[in-house]
């Protein structure tokens, strides 16, 4: 999948991937798409609720060897 911009976020516990994530979609324009990487097994749900919460789109959300994919589209 194509992306705009990258964070790794690997190694960090909640809520920091989502601070973060949220800091970068900040950064970007409305239809960018954020790719971040995570090892957080709790970021699953807590990357669901925060595009709910936000309006902001979750793509796609994989799981592979203990890390965690997800793409974001800003709103």
């Amino acid at each position: 999948m194509n992306f705009d911009k990258e964070l790794d976020a690997r190694g960090l516990n909640c809520p920091l991937p989502i601070l973060r994530c949220k800091k970068s979609l900040n950064e970007m324009t409305s239809g960018q798409v954020l790719k971040v990487a995570s090892t957080d097994p709790g970021s699953v749900k807590d990357f669901a609720a925060f595009a709910k919460q936000t309006g902001n789109e979750l793509l796609t959300s994989t799981e592979a060897g203990g890390e965690y994919t997800f793409f974001l589209k800003k709103k």
